[in-house]
């Protein structure tokens, strides 16, 4: 009979954990209740916690507090949308009750738990029950006040888990949403796959990680920006980074060119300003290209392969979260900007605009592909402003952006942008002669002025908002309102457009996706503009995947 909890018993719980939260991803994906293709939540959860393992599994030793501190931090890292980051914190909770204890009796395994509850109630500003957290809180809070009826460790785990999973079938009476569409919350779902596979190790069963899991688990964790997280075999062997100022080349011209001498390539460029960043064997051939369209305003090499060989992260005081922002990189001869800007977006085209706004540094992401928190980390690091933007355009990427903000060091603003209009909108009313907190006051009252609209197809039959939706349907959003569906993208935009503008309205926008052709588009445009004659319709290529049309109307 198990009356404690050493070290290799509690590391052989979470890697059994983990191993069976990623088996069923795609079972928690599926539970998402909006008939949208935000189907992530399994994704985000597997990622999160396939990067807690993968740090753990360099502590050699079965220390309780250093295995604690090694979930803690990958996890922290490795956190991807609401239900990543909101998994982070429990296990960040976990490990901070374990730590200094050599082993964990029954009254302290139950703390833990309740304080993985508490730790993720504080990261929330806006606690939603009906979720994940109200999964945690109940099992958490039964753990604490049921300590002392069990005889044995499994017993108790077993009766913690019984009541995690009548918490979750519960949740559709706390949801609305997940009411009619017939689910339970899929965060919370997450959740009790890692507590059934903790309970699996427990009774002496570690379950086993799926080989397709494995693969996608490796694959999804690596990261573009720092190749000292990855494989020795590093095929580009210096990170070069340089400004150039030039008045015969854009971005694009310098792209084309650099893309011949490595990988990791950004190129960001504005007003004959234009910053590269390639890894390259060749850096000094480099510099020379860049040479011959105008003077180099900064430089800086770093060999990653001896970065590689000299890891900079450190494994003590998990508490100091400064100390997980070390990967910080060394700007050579580059003077620090007053401003810097990141953002996240699909689509070559979004990019691009985005890039002629001066953003720095835009991450590939969004919608069913959530930036991790290390993601924005790596960005940050690679800014060398004295006050940084992040515009997440997404409601599910702003808590990894805000997580983000509190392990870095350096000045950040995440603006809570929820989607494309949202940021494009910050932008453009971005004042560079203003401060961080002035700017930050102006683009709170641009997001409460810009009506933003999404249209894209229903991943499953549900009801929303009172209007019967069948899968496949074309769908239109605003916020969080279903205002129409059909089976023709160009009717169904045309009903959304018409919801949202009115007479106030100045200029409507369109951000055409990668599946719209472009003279469809054209002549959606030219209709629109045909009924609303008082106002300027404008149309861009966005490229984005599973939206057919972005919508802002100011």
């Amino acid at each position: 009979m198990i009356e404690k909890i050493n070290g290799k018993l509690f590391r052989d719980m979470f890697i059994s954990g983990a191993n069976n939260l990623q088996n069923n991803k795609e079972l928690i994906d599926k539970l998402n209740v909006f008939p949208v293709p935000d189907g992530d939540t399994g994704t985000n959860m597997s990622l999160t916690i396939a990067a807690a393992i993968k740090e753990l599994n360099k502590v050699e030793s079965d220390n309780l507090s250093e295995i604690g501190k090694a979930l803690s931090k990958g996890s922290l890292m490795g956190a991807r949308g609401n239900s990543g980051v909101i998994l982070s914190q429990i296990i960040r909770g976990i490990s901070k009750s374990v730590e200094g204890k050599n082993e964990l009796g029954i009254d302290e395994f139950a703390k833990a738990l309740k304080s993985g509850s508490d730790t993720a109630y504080k990261a929330v500003i806006k606690p939603i029950e009906g979720t994940i957290l109200t999964v945690v809180r109940e099992s958490g809070e039964f753990a604490v006040k049921n300590v002392k009826k069990n005889k044995s460790f499994i017993e108790f785990f077993e009766k913690v888990l019984i009541e995690a999973n009548k918490s979750l079938e519960k949740t559709p009476e706390l949801l609305k949403n997940l009411k009619d569409a017939g689910v339970v919350d899929s965060g919370g779902k997450g959740l009790v796959c890692l507590y059934e596979g903790m309970l699996s190790a427990l009774k002496g069963k570690i379950v086993d990680l799926q080989e397709s899991d494995k693969i996608d688990s490796v694959q999804s964790i690596a990261n573009d920006y720092v190749e000292t997280q990855g494989e020795l075999d590093i095929k580009f062997g210096y990170c070069t980074e340089f400004i150039l100022e030039s008045e015969n080349a854009d971005p694009e011209k310098i792209r084309d060119i650099m893309l011949k001498y490595g990988d990791s390539l950004v190129v960001v460029g504005y007003d004959g300003v234009i910053k590269v960043h390639v890894h390259s064997n060749e850096p000094g051939n480099v510099l020379q290209e860049a040479l011959k369209f105008g003077q180099l305003l900064t430089i800086k090499i770093e060999n990653m392969r001896y970065q590689h060989e000299n890891l900079i992260i450190p494994d003590d005081d998990q508490e100091s979260n400064s100390k997980l922002a070390s990967q910080d990189k060394v700007i050579v001869n580059e003077e620090s900007k007053p401003f810097g800007f990141i953002t996240t977006t699909m689509g070559k085209g979004l990019a691009g605009i985005f890039e002629e706004f001066g953003v720095d540094i835009v991450i590939e992401g969004g919608q069913t592909m959530n930036p991790s928190t290390e993601d924005f980390i790596n960005a940050i690091n690679m800014v060398n402003a004295d006050n940084i933007f992040i515009l997440p355009n997404n409601g599910n990427v702003i808590m990894a952006a805000n997580q983000a903000k509190e392990i870095s060091e350096k000045n950040i603003y995440v603006v809570p942008t929820k989607n494309i209009p949202q940021g494009i909108g910050c932008l453009v009313s971005f004042d560079p002669d203003s401060d961080a907190d002035s700017n930050m006051e102006n683009f709170d009252e641009v997001l409460s002025n810009i009506k933003s609209g999404e249209i894209t197809f229903a991943v499953r039959d549900t009801i929303m908002d009172g209007i019967e939706v069948n899968e496949g349907d074309v769908i239109g959003i605003t916020g969080k309102s279903l205002i129409s569906s059909g089976k023709d993208i160009a009717e169904v935009t045309k009903e959304v457009v018409r919801n949202m503008a009115d007479e106030d309205s100045d200029i409507i926008t369109l951000y055409y996706g990668e599946d719209v052709e472009e003279d469809d588009a054209r002549l959606l445009a030219e209709t629109i503009q045909e009924e609303y004659e008082d106002v300027d319709v404008e149309l861009y290529y966005g490229g984005q995947p599973l939206y057919y049309y972005l919508i802002s109307v100011e």
